[in-house]
């Protein structure tokens, strides 16, 4: 796992861009698969955390 932060911020922005796009002045999220958002939400949060526990180890 890469703790440099650029590499990270590149890894999470690349998780991120898959969101689907959301008016955030709407209440409508008709089609939106919540449990993609969930995985890809997950997936970058994982990411975050395989850093940190990489910058503990080191």
């Amino acid at each position: 796992m890469s703790t440099d932060p650029e590499q990270i911020r590149a890894d999470i922005d690349a998780v991120l861009a898959q969101l689907p796009s959301v008016d955030p002045e709407s209440a409508d999220v008709t089609g939106v698969d919540i449990d993609a958002v969930g995985r890809q939400l997950e997936e970058a949060h994982q990411i975050l955390v395989n850093a940190l526990e990489s910058v503990e180890k080191g």
